[in-house]
């Protein structure tokens, strides 16, 4: 059943994008996104993670936003292991792209631990914007395979050039990685319920940036989605017995 829902969503025919149409517009997100890793790079570096430390991040965790969450409060002095409960609370996000794209691809058993690791924003959204399976599939490797090349490359280089550079907070280099997740993020903000979430979220990050411990104000903005959600639940709960009244 799942399957052939999986096959509903994404086209029942066989008249997708031509696979070179497919292929160019993947290795366009994978290039632009990948050439930041050079900002993680630096950024990693100076905050004063070693060069095998800083590539091992690339090569392991692979999410952008948690690798610049992580770095950035241990460079404002947090705790490590609420560093990583943040960086961790951000990539928990994946573990749901990967519920839908189970779907749309429909992997073999033995390829599904391996792709798992590409399972980040950009790879998503370009699976998903596909029309048929194949494309999909295509979309998602080409992206998977150029992001994650370019993006540990990059990393390895910025960290090399992070001395050359000097001051990297004078660069604002720290800037890119949330900068293009926010590029990605914004266009799916597409009901009042998720931009409600989205501004509540942005609100208590930054509140409370100033009275709590680096990275704790990253887990306290996670709060964001229930709290609307159960707002959102209650008001329509408070329209339905306001619709029972009338009808009595």
């Amino acid at each position: 059943m799942a399957e052939q829902t999986a096959l509903a969503d994404i086209g029942a025919d066989d008249r997708g994008k031509p696979d070179a149409a497919v292929v160019r517009d993947a290795l366009g997100v994978g290039v632009a996104v990948g050439l930041s890793g050079f900002a993680f790079g630096v950024t990693s570096a100076g905050s004063g993670l070693t060069l095998l430390q800083t590539c091992a991040l690339s090569l392991l965790v692979f999410t952008g936003a948690s690798q610049f969450a992580l770095v950035g409060a241990l460079a404002a002095g947090g705790n490590p292991l609420t560093a990583a409960a943040g960086a961790f609370f951000l990539g928990v996000r994946n573990a749901f792209y990967g519920l839908r794209l189970s779907q749309v691809l429909a992997l073999p058993r033995g390829i599904r631990p391996l792709a798992a690791q590409w399972v980040i924003d950009e790879t998503t959204a370009v699976t998903l914007a596909q029309p048929t399976r194949r494309s999909a599939r295509i979309g998602f490797t080409v992206t998977g395979l150029s992001l994650y090349v370019l993006w540990n490359l990059t990393t390895l280089l910025g960290a090399l050039g992070a001395k050359a550079l000097g001051d990297t907070d004078a660069w604002g280099l720290d800037a890119a990685g949330p900068a293009v997740f926010l590029a990605l993020l914004a266009p799916m903000l597409k009901t009042a319920t998720e931009r409600a979430v989205a501004g509540l979220a942005v609100l208590l990050g930054l509140g409370l940036l100033p009275v709590l411990p680096a990275g704790v104000p990253v887990l306290m903005a996670a709060l964001a989605a229930p709290t609307v959600l159960c707002l959102e639940g209650r008001r329509k709960g408070g329209a339905r017995d306001d619709v029972r009244e009338e009808d009595r």
